[in-house]
């Protein structure tokens, strides 16, 4: 497509007006350890922060590149011993669960009496 063709394609098949226009210096901050970054966005936020002399709106999130794994390199330790332990924990509980429905099931149920029974003991 020449640059010509693509103009024309734009103004007959791109829509027009869909795009946010309130862009604005926005300050996102990640709470895992507090770094901040200054960048421009349409998000909406009621607090603040002044930085450099100037306020801006604050978003606050819970993980960005500053913080996660995948971009610091550093792995998080996985707490294997603590899974460990509650599947053991877990199968020994059903094991237990296991014997006590094999013994309730085991003992003989009592015969309850009937009326003629109860007749024939009385003569």
């Amino acid at each position: 497509m020449t640059n010509k063709e693509l103009n024309r394609y734009n103004l007959l098949v791109m829509r027009k007006d869909i795009h946010p226009t309130n862009y604005r210096p926005v300050v996102f901050q990640d709470l895992n350890d507090g770094s901040t970054f200054l960048t421009r966005s349409t998000v909406d936020s009621e607090e603040t922060i002044t930085l450099d002399g100037q306020e801006y709106p604050l978003v606050k999130v819970h993980i960005s590149s500053a913080s996660h794994p995948f971009f610091t390199g550093e792995e998080r330790i996985v707490d294997v011993e603590g899974r460990v332990d509650k599947f053991k924990a877990r199968r020994e509980a059903a094991a237990k669960a296991r014997a006590e429905k094999a013994a309730k099931a085991a003992k003989p149920k009592a015969k309850k009496q009937s009326k003629t029974d109860v007749q024939k003991l009385g003569k």
